[in-house]
């Protein structure tokens, strides 16, 4: 029987819920099964249970590593001593990033989400609420600061989390658009949406 093998800087576990991320992208969470888990890491079923006690706690460890990551990027943000529109930069950018650099995982907390079970679900779903209030308090921030127009603050921050996640559409087609290009433009086009 083969063994679970840790990626570079990660864990056992890091490595199930790296493969259960992209089963559940590939599949949604619902279709995926333990066993084409187990099957696309090399492993027999009842050997995943080692490292985890079942597909909802992936779930679940997927989605709140991500609210996790997105939140303590915008606790710094705000702590920062940064312009309003600075702040929002850093912001954009790690939007961007993240959504580059672990697809998978924040392709599942956007999507597959809905099928946490309670009281997981109800958390999440506060997590993403206060997130959004802070960043539209951000926006109200930059209002008064004449830092940004005078636009809705909730539909500002829609428009910056949709078009960002736009990015699963570049991701899929994998257009001739570099990583670096895609960044700099839609930075460059979101925040003069929003520059006075």
């Amino acid at each position: 029987m083969a063994k679970i093998k840790a990626r570079l800087n990660g864990t056992k576990k890091d490595a199930i819920i790296q493969s259960a991320a992209a089963l559940f992208r590939h599949k949604g969470f619902k279709a995926s099964s333990m066993r084409e888990l187990a099957e696309e890491i090399g492993v027999e079923a009842p050997s995943l249970y080692n490292h985890i006690g079942s597909k909802s706690e992936l779930l679940q460890g997927i989605c709140f590593k991500i609210a996790a990551d997105f939140t303590q990027h915008l606790q710094s943000v705000e702590n920062s001593g940064n312009s309003v529109i600075h702040k929002l930069e850093q912001l954009i950018r790690f939007h961007i990033r993240i959504m580059l650099q672990e697809y998978n995982e924040v392709y599942v907390a956007n999507h597959e989400w809905k099928h946490l079970e309670e009281p997981f679900l109800a958390d999440f779903l506060n997590q993403r609420k206060s997130y959004e209030k802070r960043i539209t308090q951000l926006i109200k921030d930059g209002i008064s600061k004449k830092e940004v127009k005078n636009i809705h603050p909730h539909v500002a921050v829609l428009t910056i989390l949709s078009a960002v996640r736009g990015i699963e559409f570049w991701q899929r087609h994998k257009t001739a658009i570099s990583t670096k290009e895609l960044e700099e433009n839609m930075v460059d086009h979101l925040l003069n949406g929003l520059t006075i």
